[in-house]
């Protein structure tokens, strides 16, 4: 998923999700809702920061999560930002995302 987000491949990306998946804050509000709504979100984030990459500085799996510590890179004159993102999984698909910045 990270290789298709850092090619700023929206339609990709969402392709690794279930239909209803989300992207919301941890334990807070979804701020990109079913497959859809992620795809849109995306794409508008892309148009808005085309140097958008995120860099995996350490990753874990455990069952049906994965959590991984990145850095985000907005553009050249920003300065980076960490986060940690938990990947929820059904099967071989991501249902949900959650961020702690």
């Amino acid at each position: 998923m990270i290789a298709h987000y850092n090619a700023q491949d929206a339609d990709a990306y969402v392709a690794l999700m279930t239909e209803d998946a989300c992207e919301a804050g941890y334990r807070g509000a979804v701020v990109r809702e079913g497959r859809e709504g992620t795809r849109e979100g995306l794409k508008k984030m892309f148009a808005e920061f085309p140097q958008n990459r995120a860099e995996i500085l350490k990753g874990y799996e455990l069952g049906d999560y994965a959590v991984l510590h990145e850095r985000v890179s907005r553009s050249s004159d920003s300065e980076p930002f960490e986060v940690m993102s938990v990947y929820s999984f059904e099967g071989d698909k991501c249902s949900r995302v959650e961020f702690i910045r």
